[in-house]
């Protein structure tokens, strides 16, 4: 039954996101909500001006019909247990945490669009509103009976104290921006985003934690449906709506399994966008003007370099394919 739930979790999530592009992205067209190419990025993405954007908004619902059906289908039939109700609490409030995500990229998306510009909120009013969405989700786990103890490979449960709130509420604003990054090609962010869903997914078969197989299940299938419309070439952007909504899904993932250490090594190329980002920064002001890589994030310095955009979408997901087998590994022998 457990193995139904989590195959039809991942199909309605496909199927929903799959056919909605069939009418999402003429609409998007209709309406003239199209991506602005910034002058600054590969000569060669000119092309994609007027692509459209808000294309997250497919697998945002095809997810939300997945977890909104299978979830509750799976709890009732699990009778009034405690430690059932946590986590769903855990998962259902991941979601919206997510949505709440999803909802200030779709905020800086509208203002693209309807601005034609390639710039919407700045970077202080995206931050303010992330903190308070964050704030709010782990808020929400702490009255529902979340403790500070996390799972940590190796060395069982471990308490952090009031660490653990600080620690997390910075480290889910900084991942789902890690994720934001990540979003720059072609069929990128889906397809890394894929495989840690599939990571977490048998993470969550080895431990039983049904409800969050059934939410990562739904995370990979609402990815793959988005790649039809979205691998390269595009046809729709996901835009900010989307690699907003799909960060808070990775952290909702990883907090839900109580082990959000592993969202570093399965998102490891998360991590490698941000931190390319922040040292071309640091090494731009250190030597007044030089450059540590040809373009940040990553992904666009491998661009410059001749790569092609279906071949840094293969290379990254099969890193993110050998973190994900290391987290696996980790849980099977270190939890």
């Amino acid at each position: 039954m457990n193995t139904l739930l989590l195959a039809a979790s991942a199909l309605v999530s496909f199927g929903v996101t799959a056919l909605l592009g069939i009418w999402v992205v003429p609409f998007l067209h209709k309406i003239n909500f199209g991506q602005t190419i910034r002058n600054e990025g590969p000569a060669w993405h000119k092309k994609k001006n007027g692509t459209p954007i808000m294309g997250g908004l497919m697998f945002i619902i095809g997810m939300a019909a997945a977890v909104a059906v299978f979830v509750p289908l799976y709890f009732s039939r699990s009778g009034e247990n405690p430690n059932v109700m946590l986590m769903g609490i855990k998962v259902g409030g991941g979601f919206l945490m997510a949505c709440g995500f999803g909802f200030i990229g779709f905020l800086d998306d509208y203002i693209k669009a309807v601005k034609k510009r390639n710039l919407g909120l700045n970077v202080r009013q995206k931050l303010l509103m992330q903190f308070l969405v964050a704030g709010a989700y782990l808020y929400a786990l702490y009255r529902a009976g979340g403790g500070s103890r996390m799972l940590v490979p190796f060395a069982g449960s471990v308490d952090w104290g009031v660490w653990y709130w600080v620690i997390s509420l910075f480290g889910i604003v900084g991942m789902v921006n890690a994720v934001n990054f990540t979003d720059g090609i072609d069929g990128l962010n889906a397809s890394v985003t894929f495989f840690v869903s599939i990571t977490f997914l048998a993470i969550a078969g080895y431990l039983q934690l049904v409800p969050v197989g059934i939410f990562a299940a739904a995370a990979a299938g609402g990815c793959l449906g988005f790649l039809i419309w979205n691998f390269n070439p595009a046809k729709v952007f996901m835009g900010d709506t989307g690699s907003l909504f799909l960060g808070g899904i990775v952290c909702a993932l990883g907090f839900a399994l109580n082990l959000p250490v592993l969202i570093l090594l399965a998102g490891f190329v998360y991590l490698a966008e941000i931190l390319s980002v922040v040292l071309q920064v640091l090494y731009f002001k250190a030597t007044h003007g030089k450059r540590l890589f040809k373009m940040s994030p990553i992904h666009h310095h491998f661009e410059l370099c001749g790569w092609s955009e279906v071949k840094i979408c293969a290379v990254f997901s099969f890193v993110t394919i050998l973190c994900g087998v290391a987290s696996v590994l980790l849980v099977a022998f270190g939890v």
